[in-house]
């Protein structure tokens, strides 16, 4: 689907063509004729629209001709469904800059492109086309930073409970987590590598900006941030599964001890009941009244001497 948008008297409208429009947004679904009719609308190569689609391409910026292409990596909710997915995935934000338009394109429906579709956006105009770029940056940061806040807390709630439980579901939970956090230190990565670039050849013009500069600024530490916290969160999440590791393996050490303790134990009284099953007419006590009361006793004492003497040993 492609919106056709503008703000009039502090109102985002949507138009129903091109001309009046000075945001266009393309969120599924969609097919490839319109995009193919939009590129040509906007005399945009096609491949800054059908590059947005790709889940796996990398942070970027091209310029061709008069338009500007970026692409930035934004964290969105999996919708799998499977116990073995991740819980976040990331996926590329497209932002065209052409001749009096900004394009914005996803090929899923995004929380961040949503913010500004609904008019959540303090200050948000898309005629003033430099600080929509760097809101989206900014919005996009806060999102991963929300998304890193919620995995955190899903980490904590699981974390409480695996040392109390010897159950799987914790450990699925955990791998679901790790691999959301490996999807954002990747992107949050080359996200940083996309602004450093961008300020260093003053992509958008803002140098001389102070107002931009700024918030440019901060939008990069915030990111640097976001980054370091996934880097912590990733590193706790390897020493909390290798502690539960340990715990499996010591209580898989606790319950061989204890099975050894028994056999060793059942094996004197075996061995001695193997014995008198023997046909064979002289064996202690057994033309005696009371021999199977006192054999049983001898074999647990004897049972109870060999453990007592190889816990000694120890």
């Amino acid at each position: 689907m492609i919106n056709y948008l503008a703000k009039q008297n502090g109102e985002l409208k949507e138009f129903g063509d091109l001309e009046q429009a000075t945001w266009v947004n393309v969120f599924p679904p969609f097919e490839h004729g319109e995009l193919d009719s939009l590129a040509k609308k906007l005399e945009i190569p096609l491949d800054f629209l059908t590059d947005s689609l790709d889940v796996d391409e990398r942070s970027r910026f091209e310029k061709e001709d008069d338009s500007t292409f970026i692409l930035v990596n934004s964290p969105i909710l999996n919708d799998e469904g499977k116990d073995s997915e991740a819980i976040y995935i990331t996926v590329p934000i497209g932002i065209i800059l052409t001749n009096g338009h900004i394009v914005t394109i996803c090929s899923d429906e995004n929380p961040v492109l949503d913010k500004f579709y609904e008019n959540k956006v303090k200050n948000f105009d898309p005629s003033d086309r430099n600080m929509f770029v760097l809101q989206i940056f900014e919005q996009n940061v806060y999102r991963f930073l929300e998304c890193l806040k919620k995995l955190n807390l899903k980490r904590n709630l699981i974390e409480q409970e695996l040392y109390h439980s010897s159950r799987s579901s914790e450990l699925q939970q955990l791998l679901r987590i790790e691999k959301s956090l490996v999807y954002f230190v990747s992107s949050l990565s080359t996200n940083e590598l996309l602004k450093m670039k961008i300020k260093r050849t003053d992509l958008l013009r803002i140098a001389n900006e102070e107002r931009y500069a700024d918030l440019f600024e901060d939008i990069i530490i915030d990111n640097s941030q976001a980054l370091e916290m996934s880097n912590v969160y990733t590193n706790i999440l390897s020493g909390t599964m290798e502690a539960y590791a340990s715990i499996i393996s010591n209580n898989l050490n606790v319950i061989i001890h204890r099975l050894t303790v028994v056999t060793i134990i059942l094996l004197v009284p075996s061995m001695v009941a193997s014995f008198y099953g023997m046909n064979l007419d002289y064996l202690p006590f057994k033309s005696y009244t009371m021999s199977f009361p006192i054999i049983i006793i001898l074999s647990i004492i004897l049972g109870f001497g060999v453990v007592y003497y190889f816990s000694k040993k120890k």
